[in-house]
């Protein structure tokens, strides 16, 4: 039964792949039936993973595309609803002074957890999947979210954003730390 589970988990790139180190490459054609292909794999092999995000160099595509799909699940049991959303071409426009440190995992960096500083409020622009600008505000968990999945399409993961080593820490030691236990 196990092996068959292990052949459904979804291929992720591990940190130390260089598609991950790469800065990704700029969609030219959203609406191209290859782009629409790559945004659903992505949308489910998040939603395989119990991601609330996933960026195209983790799925060992080089281009500007991610996922958000924050909603509460074991891996973030505080996470807020958001419906499944496509951020194609993104940018921060504008991001607070104000920075706050919070605790990140990665599906690139299995069982690791880091706490994490990140700017509390962003601003940005982004192409959505029918190719449409659009324009949000994006606020703490949500603005972790993007901001770090930014970083991957920038060649950058979570670990490289840490202050110290010191606020690196094991998952299951995450857990029974800071998840509260039912």
């Amino acid at each position: 039964m196990q092996s068959n589970e292990q052949t459904t988990k979804p291929d992720i790139a591990q940190l130390g792949h260089p598609v991950l180190r790469q800065k990704a490459n700029e969609v030219v054609d959203i609406l191209s039936e290859e782009c629409q292909v790559l945004i659903n794999e992505m949308i489910t092999t998040v939603e395989q993973a119990n991601g609330v995000g996933i960026a195209a160099p983790q799925i060992y595509q080089s281009l500007r595309i991610f996922i958000m799909s924050s909603k509460p699940n074991a891996r973030y049991p505080d996470a807020p609803d958001m419906p499944v959303t496509a951020v194609i071409n993104p940018e921060i426009v504008e991001a607070s002074s104000e920075v706050e440190k919070g605790w990140e995992g990665c599906l690139s960096v299995p069982s690791m957890r880091g706490f994490v500083p990140r700017h509390k409020t962003i601003r940005v622009r982004y192409f959505d999947q029918q190719g449409h600008l659009q324009e949000a505000v994006f606020t703490d968990f949500l603005a972790r979210v993007f901001q770090h999945e930014l970083d991957h399409l920038d060649g950058i993961t979570f670990v490289d954003r840490l202050e110290t080593t010191k606020d690196l820490i094991s998952e299951s030691e995450w857990y029974q730390q800071f998840v509260p236990q039912a």
